[in-house]
Order: structure tokens, then C-alpha cells, then sequence
């Protein structure tokens, strides 16, 4: 499937929807029971991608390939493009030039977005948020057993019959995940969810998305700030500067990654670097 231009949504339906991205363009229409049985990611390919807000041009011809099922990052300085560029893979925003291709036979249920706040409905219970991200499909017979699951994934089945005002940040932002998993996404594009965690539920949280994306094997897309949360995560790490790749930095490190290792610190030292010379140049 490939798309020239994408329908954006209001805030106030993004966050009702609690995190499902559609697209503008179906190839058809598959059975629900072909699209439970995908758990392997989409490869991504974006040709030109450009976008501007007013006389602002944020992405300036972006061309980036990303093979199905690989985690990549995306770091940059604030204003840089990387969250825009999220929200344009996610279906989001409208692209003003380019294409984004995520290859055939792709739904709207295989693209899913797990923000920074957890976006979650305060009048319905914890089983209920994680059966929002079904959407069209929450009126099935299976609902309650898929978004069980969902909640089992994340350590939280204890938690189905809780409202959100008694979790705490971290329950809150795995309640969301699970909302974002139930559907079983190809794509899961992340925009900095972790951001508002202290460190050790941070690290705690790290583990838990690296561990759902290799037993799913879904795309991940992750936008934020913390390039040592980059570099213990991603197979790869993007640099943005002034709307373009400045960089593109593969991190072949084993998994599971020891945190603080000299080998990743190494990594993240000269991403800074380049982050850093990025900003002498503004």
C-alpha cells in the first residue's frame, strides 16, 4: 500500500480512539481470523517525505527503508521533526509531498500508537481501556478474552477490574501498551511513552516493550529524548537534524543488553556527539 496524502483526526477523537491510528487507504478487506494470525511486523519504505506547518518546513525529504519487524529509534534535538514524522508513519497528519509504503494487504488495526500519556478513559475499568484499542472488532465474541490476554502480557490480569485514577504511572503506561498490543499491531509506533516514568520504572518498562516486541515481532518505532533508552532498545538509531537523516547508526549489540556496558556506552557517546554538534550548528 502506498499513500501520497493521509486524513489527520482531531485530538479530541485521537484521544477518545486511546491510541488506534487508521489509515485513509485499504488494500481489502481480510477475515478477523487472517489478521489474529499475523504477529510478523511490515517493512516501511518513505520516499520524499516532506511536511510543513505554515512556512515552517519540518521534514525536508526524507528517504528511509526499514525492514519488517526491526526496532528503530529516532533521537534529534526538540523541533527537529521526529515526532512529526511519527504521526505522518502513523496515519496521523497529512503528508504534503512524498509516500509511505507499508507494502499489501495492510489494515488500519495493523498500525497502533502508544503516546506519552496514557490517554486512558477514567469512566471505564482497566479491561475496558485495553478493549478500546480493538475497535471495530470490541463488539466480537472474543473481546474480553483478547484484551485478558493483552493485560497477562504486561504483567497486569490482576489489575482487569481497577479503575485507571488507582494506578500508578507506570500501571497506567502498561495498561496502555496492552491497549496497544490487544490487536496485535504489524507496526507499533511509539512517541516517547516512557518520558514521564522515574528511572527505575523507566528501566522496568524498557524491558517489558523489548520483551512484547521479540515475541511478536512487530515493526517498533520509537521517537524520544533518552539516547541511552535508544541505544539499549533499538537495532538501529536515527538522528534527525533540520528535517533530514543526519545520521543512521546500526547497534549490533547482543541481546539482552547490559545497561551501562562499555560497548553501548561507546554507542551513546557518539550519538551525543552528534546530537551536540547538531546544536553548535544552530
Amino acid at each position: 500500500m502506498q499513500t501520497a496524502l493521509r486524513t489527520s483526526l482531531p485530538e479530541t477523537e485521537l484521544a477518545s480512539r486511546a491510541g488506534f491510528a487508521p489509515h485513509a487507504r485499504v488494500v481489502r478487506e481480510e477475515r478477523q481470523g487472517e489478521r489474529q494470525a499475523r504477529s510478523s511486523g511490515l517493512p516501511l519504505s518513505i520516499r520524499g517525505l516532506r511536511k510543513s506547518f505554515g512556512s515552517n518546513e519540518v521534514l525536508r525529504g526524507i528517504d528511509l527503508h526499514i525492514p519488517a519487524g526491526q526496532f528503530v529509534a529516532i533521537v534529534g534535538k526538540s523541533g527537529c521533526g521526529k515526532s512529526t514524522l511519527l504521526r505522518l508513519i502513523a496515519g496521523l497528519d497529512k503528508i504534503d509531498a512524498g509516500s509511505i509504503s507499508f507494502g499489501q494487504n495492510t489494515q488500519p488495526e495493523d498500525i497502533r500508537v502508544m503516546f506519552q500519556e496514557p490517554r486512558l478513559l477514567p469512566w471505564a475499568r482497566v479491561l475496558s481501556n485495553v478493549e478500546v484499542g480493538l475497535g471495530r472488532d470490541r463488539a466480537s465474541g472474543d473481546a474480553h478474552t483478547r484484551a485478558e490476554k493483552a493485560l497477562t502480557e504486561v504483567g497486569l490480569a490482576d489489575k482487569r477490574d481497577q479503575w485507571p485514577s488507582v494506578l500508578s504511572g507506570g500501571q497506567k503506561q502498561r495498561v496502555a501498551l496492552a491497549r496497544a498490543l490487544v490487536s496485535r499491531p504489524r507496526v507499533l509506533a511509539f512517541d516517547e511513552p516512557l518520558g514521564a516514568l522515574d528511572a527505575l520504572t523507566r528501566i522496568s518498562m524498557q524491558r517489558l516493550l523489548e520483551r512484547v516486541w521479540r515475541d511478536q515481532g512487530f515493526t517498533a518505532i520509537l521517537v524520544t529524548h533518552d539516547v541511552a533508552e535508544a541505544v539499549a532498545l533499538a537495532d538501529r538509531v536515527l538522528v534527525i537534524d533540520e528535517g533530514r537523516i543526519a545520521h543512521d547508526v546500526t547497534i549490533n549489540a547482543a541481546r539482552p543488553r547490559e545497561r551501562g556496558s562499555a560497548e553501548l556506552a561507546s554507542l551513546e557517546g557518539s550519538i551525543l556527539s552528534n546530537l551536540l554538534s547538531a546544536e553548535d550548528r544552530t
